[in-house]
């Protein structure tokens, strides 16, 4: 497979699977710091039932394209939404996905198996069964793997440093906590993730995406770049039941909220120098 095999691939998904931060237009009772609490504590669980990094971010998609759908949704069942995500998605990623009875357990048993399995066919009804887009993490993880490879090496096998990857994944999971994550395709944020760790030509090359076309994107990220950068480097979690060469690929939660605070810190001071600015 070449750069242009996965850039046309990502590309013909997209146009079937979309998402928007306007969303949050339809659901007036709702803010985007729900969005925020809900996916974070969707991260906690999926670390919690060693959860791949694609079932979270599956989870994220499906939430935020549900949502898409719908009007005037209550917030008070965001839980039982977002939850339900991650059952489904669970049961598309997962080789032993965690029973129904966990998830309703996780919820601090605040919903039942039922409503789970009702909630369930809700979304898949509203998503039309269109449950495999290319989310931000697996374009991540190809634009690394190509970035990463050798003339000769087989794309099935992983090329990239473990470490490194971990890395890019805390930065993309603060990332998509945000909504105006959804101002960006999977693809542009992926992307402009993986610029600040190899060089622009090879990002352009495994992209296909120009510099021109990701700098917005890049700009925004900025703050969050920063901010992941004070923390010092992530280590690769061990997990018992987990093989090494697997390790990576498992979703880890960290103090996201924490760092998200810092980071609308950085926006804030963005916003009054350019004020001040125009007031000069």
């Amino acid at each position: 497979m070449t750069p242009e095999d996965v850039w046309r691939k990502i590309v013909v998904k997209e146009q079937n699977y979309r998402h928007s931060k306007s969303l949050m237009q339809k659901h007036p009772s709702i803010e985007p710091r729900m969005r925020t609490i809900l996916l974070d504590w969707l991260i906690e669980v999926s670390e919690e039932y060693t959860l791949h990094r694609q079932t979270f971010y599956l989870a994220q998609d499906y939430f935020d394209r549900f949502m898409l759908t719908q009007t005037n949704v209550d917030k008070n069942i965001l839980q039982l939404i977002g939850i339900t995500c991650l059952f489904i998605a669970s049961k598309m990623e997962e080789a032993y996905p965690p029973k129904l009875a966990q998830m309703a357990y996780i919820t601090a048993e605040t919903y039942y198996e039922e409503e789970i399995l009702q909630m369930e066919l809700i979304i898949l009804k509203a998503l039309g069964w269109n449950l495999c887009p290319e989310t931000a993490i697996s374009c991540l993880k190809l634009y690394f793997q190509l970035a990463s490879m050798n003339t000769n090496s087989d794309l099935l096998e992983p090329q990239f440093p473990q470490d490194v990857y971990v890395q890019m994944t805390r930065l993309l999971d603060l990332c998509i906590l945000h909504i105006n994550s959804l101002d960006f395709q999977y693809r542009v944020l992926a992307a402009s993730v993986l610029s600040h760790f190899v060089e622009q030509e090879t990002v352009e090359k495994v992209s296909g995406l120009s510099k021109d076309a990701t700098q917005p994107c890049v700009n925004w990220m900025a703050p969050f770049v920063e901010t992941v950068g004070l923390l010092g480097r992530a280590a690769v979690r061990e997990f018992s039941s987990v093989k090494t060469e697997d390790k990576h690929n498992i979703q880890t939660h960290t103090d996201y909220m924490s760092m998200l605070v810092s980071v609308l810190r950085t926006f804030n001071l963005i916003i009054c120098l350019k004020m001040s600015l125009f007031a000069t």
